[in-house]
């Protein structure tokens, strides 16, 4: 059996691992890169497989760069399945096409640019009628099912606690008479955030695949990291500007306003105005809603007695370009929440065009920002920054609360490996920057005495 990481090997973004054996092609995931202007080239590169070998492709979860090539691997040839859970489907016929719209919108820009150089066009990675082609390979399956692929192949999706349906993804493949397990972790989640179960334990598994996001480092506790969100919060609306919060539309956005409205009912946070503005956050939270298998206990409660947003005065989310552009008139007293997480696209970047350069406002980081990010050039102290061609000052105050990052940090990781009963032959540390990676496999040979590697990227390597 010979398995190919094509991406985030090394890297956080581009996450997609080929898995060949006898009579068996198969996919885990299929995202873009992301970052980084070489990353981003790469998600126009061929892929280094015939697309229509693909038998399958079995998703982790919807983050783009989980999901994001998967239009292009539709639109290149593939005509197998795509096994993912309830949720992560549905998440996926949202963020698929708005990715297709950036792409078509970002082409027609860069066209009309094109034009005046007198330099031939091009054509978007995918377009929206390809993302919704797309969606018709998806096939939704409960957590804990095992789905027989044949060929002596089966497929598990575990619980991961990343975001609304994401999953660890355990693969049988029996070759000859020797059945192999593998256990591909994708982003594991950080336990007790808001919203969604925790993690499941894994017990068994040949060979492990694991991300690596946060290895080198770990978090505050979560009570301590809601304090500290509220506190920043208030003393950003004290000193009479606004707070713009980066966040991804889907899973962050749903856990912020789970917080502000906790925050709010505890009387932490008076008189709040929030505005979401991002087209997606609107379908995600309907979304999340709709899939009770996913969310805790405390979750459902509150969904049960309709007291998800008592107390909270006035939460409204934006989904038109005009309705996006009048809360930039507003000069204080509001906390905008918008995407792209990492500031790279969206109307993140019309907010932070209107209030970066303004001292009496704020910037709370809530989550990863990966090298070459605006929000990563943000976060290292940049004192200017470009944004739409024009330089930006960066005065408003910066707050990063590492706490509520989606991602399991260090030892969570440690943790997470620790529950294998019998020692897997070999672990794969994949899904973090390089030296995060490197880092994070000699911590897991020291403390747990696993035979660990960290593969580079299109690397094949041959697993018996």
């Amino acid at each position: 059996m010979k398995i190919t990481f094509v991406g985030a090997a090394r890297t956080v973004t581009g996450s997609c691992y080929h898995i060949q054996a006898k009579d068996v092609n198969i996919l885990v995931d299929c995202g873009a890169f992301q970052g980084t202007r070489d990353n981003e080239k790469r998600n126009v590169s061929p892929f280094p497989f015939k697309t229509s070998e693909i038998q399958y492709l079995l998703l982790t979860h919807a983050h783009l760069d989980h999901s994001g090539l998967i239009p292009k691997l539709v639109k290149n040839g593939f005509k197998g399945k795509i096994f993912t859970t309830r949720a992560t489907m549905d998440l996926c016929g949202v963020m698929l096409l708005d990715s297709a719209h950036i792409q078509e919108r970002d082409t027609e820009w860069e066209n009309k640019r094109r034009i005046r150089a007198g330099k031939p066009l091009i054509k978007p990675l995918y377009t929206i009628q390809e993302a919704v082609d797309s969606i018709s390979y998806f096939q939704g399956v409960n957590y804990n099912e095992t789905i027989d692929l044949g060929n002596g192949v089966k497929a598990r999706f575990r619980d991961a606690g990343h975001i609304l349906g994401s999953a660890i993804v355990e693969i049988w493949v029996k070759e000859d008479v020797r059945e192999k397990k593998l256990v591909f972790s994708g982003d594991l989640g950080q336990k007790n955030l808001p919203l969604i179960k925790d993690l499941t334990p894994i017990e068994e598994g040949d060979f492990v695949f694991i991300e690596s996001t946060y290895g080198n480092r770990r978090h505050r506790g979560i009570k301590e990291t809601i304090d500290e969100f509220g506190q920043a919060v208030s003393e950003s609306l004290q000193r009479g500007g606004n707070v713009i919060i980066p966040s991804f539309a889907v899973g962050r956005t749903q856990d912020i306003l789970y917080i502000l409205n906790q925050l709010a009912r505890e009387g932490k946070l008076n008189s709040l105005r929030v505005f979401v503005d991002s087209p997606l956050a609107l379908p995600a939270t309907r979304i999340t809603v709709k899939h009770p298998e996913c969310l805790d206990k405390e979750t459902l409660a509150l969904i049960k007695e309709e007291n998800f947003f008592k107390n909270t005065p006035m939460v409204k989310f934006t989904e038109s370009v005009e309705d996006s552009m009048e809360i930039n008139k507003i000069k204080s007293g509001v906390v905008i929440i918008s995407a792209s997480g990492m500031c790279e696209a969206g109307r993140i970047r019309h907010h932070l065009k209107h209030n970066l350069w303004r001292p009496e406002c704020s910037v709370i980081f809530v989550g990863f920002q990966a090298q070459g990010t605006l929000g990563r050039m943000i976060v290292d102290g940049a004192k200017k920054v470009r944004i739409f061609g024009e330089e930006i000052a960066v005065k408003a105050r910066i707050y990063t609360i590492g706490g509520l990052s989606a991602h399991a940090d260090r030892d969570e990781l440690l943790d997470w490996l620790s529950k294998f009963t019998k020692k897997p032959q070999r672990v794969f540390v994949i899904h973090g920057e390089e030296d995060t990676a490197l880092g994070f496999a000699e911590t897991v040979r020291n403390q747990l005495n696993l035979d660990t590697y960290v593969p580079s990227s299109l690397e094949t390597i041959q697993v018996t």
